[in-house]
């Protein structure tokens, strides 16, 4: 399974960016995908997730009502919509995938399959 994470950049506080996680084809069809982040000197967080049905998602408190998280299986990817940015936000954000019927996860010891980071900063 790969993932590519995309779609990051700057952005002033309040602004909006849309990350990108492209994966293989099929693998939405049986691995639920989670987005999480890391800040300098933190520990990796994670946000958001979608089950591999999609009928399933799960945000953090820290970014709930400001993010969403959707999927297009025809394209093999899955969105992190990112609204109302905030400084804090600012982290290197990953995608990842966990094997996983029904749900979903934001625990990184429970995750597969790791992409490579996109940075997003937000500046106020």
């Amino acid at each position: 399974v790969q993932l590519q994470a995309s779609g990051g950049g700057s952005v002033q506080a309040g602004g909006s960016l849309r990350l990108s996680c492209r994966v293989n084809r099929y693998t939405l069809d049986y691995y639920a995908i989670g987005w999480f982040r890391q800040a300098p000197g933190k520990e990796r967080e994670g946000i958001s997730c979608i089950s591999r049905t999609g009928g399933t998602t799960y945000y953090t408190d820290s970014v709930k009502g400001r993010f969403i998280i959707s999927r297009d299986s025809a394209k093999a990817t899955v969105y992190l919509q990112m609204d109302s940015l905030k400084p804090e936000d600012t982290a290197v954000y990953y995608c990842a995938a966990k094997e996983a019927m029904t749900s979903c996860t934001v625990v990184a010891t429970e995750i597969d399959y790791w992409g490579k980071g996109t940075q997003v900063t937000v500046s106020s």
